[in-house]
């Protein structure tokens, strides 16, 4: 979606607007009928701005396509939007609304989840130096000082340890909801149809049966042989992500973008936790550090 995010910087603005609407409080629905709080107003003109970019980004697209410049609407997932907006079956088109809320969740769910990655990550390396600079050697022994690569990134095995065990100790989302979609057995337990289950990621990831009585422990040694066997054959044990079809589209992005920011501040930076830190955990739209992470970077 690069081309179609160019020049806009409001659409930044779609993050904040979670922000607000995290402290969301259903019980006072009515009186919002009558009376707007400074926050409703502010969500308000955020949605309106990031509506108005979107909308500009569309028209923008369309003169591209209209005049040649592109074959189609291009084919990034902006492009497929726009495909899937002026489809002529109306069976098959989307919306405005329908396409806007998609380019929202996107710019959101890929930003705050690697955002939520790389900042557990540089913690947790800040205060396992060991770590610190064994990853830093695996990065200057394959990829150098040269910028980082998509393709690179597939080798690099002790930070893939490394961001596996950041996950399980502190995963984007505290948990995953589904819904039941008919009635199930499972094993002594009848699901009925309809049901909303909360599949909490912090009992199965720091679950002792499944990763040993070392568990609160930051050992990414655990994933040195894959996820099967840190978790004793019990995959889905660790789902920051989500599991199977219904998993996060975005996994791969955000872990390879995690990976190329990562690569470029330790090819750069040795960092230590500042002792101004405070360690606090909030959940909002991901868990994240309260007052963020403060480090001392120290130029290579």
């Amino acid at each position: 979606m690069k081309p179609g995010l160019s020049g806009e910087p409001q659409l930044a603005s779609t993050t904040q607007t979670f922000y607000v609407l995290a402290g969301y409080d259903s019980r006072y629905d009515c009186l919002r009928t009558i009376f707007k709080s400074s926050d409703d107003i502010e969500s308000e003109n955020l949605e309106k701005r990031v509506r108005e970019s979107i909308i500009r980004m569309m028209k923008k697209r369309e003169e591209e396509a209209t005049s040649g410049q592109l074959d189609g609407y291009g084919n990034d997932f902006f492009g497929l939007l726009l495909k899937a907006y002026h489809d002529p079956d109306n069976s098959e088109n989307i919306s405005v609304d329908d396409l806007i809320d998609e380019c929202k969740t996107i710019y959101v769910a890929g930003q705050e989840t690697t955002t939520s990655l790389l900042s557990w990550t540089v913690l947790l390396l800040a205060i396992c130096p060991d770590w610190q600079d064994k990853v830093r050697k695996e990065v200057l022994e394959l990829i150098g000082q040269q910028n980082p690569s998509p393709d690179s990134m597939t080798k690099l095995k002790i930070m893939s340890m490394v961001i596996n065990e950041s996950l399980r100790l502190y995963a984007p989302f505290n948990y995953l909801a589904r819904k039941v979609d008919k009635e199930v057995r499972l094993g002594n337990l009848i699901l009925p149809a309809n049901m909303e289950i909360y599949m909490s990621t912090l009992a199965h990831h720091y679950n002792p049966e499944i990763w040993g009585e070392d568990v609160h422990l930051f050992k990414p040694e655990r994933f040195a042989e894959g996820v099967a066997k840190a978790t004793n054959k019990s995959i889905a044990a660790f789902f920051p992500f989500g599991m199977g079809p219904r998993t996060c589209l975005g996994f791969n992005y955000a872990i390879i973008e995690g990976k190329i920011a990562l690569s470029m501040i330790l090819q750069r930076y040795r960092f230590t936790l500042s002792p101004t830190y405070v360690h606090r955990l909030v959940h909002l739209l991901t868990v994240c550090p309260k007052r963020g992470i403060q480090v001392i970077l120290q130029p290579l």
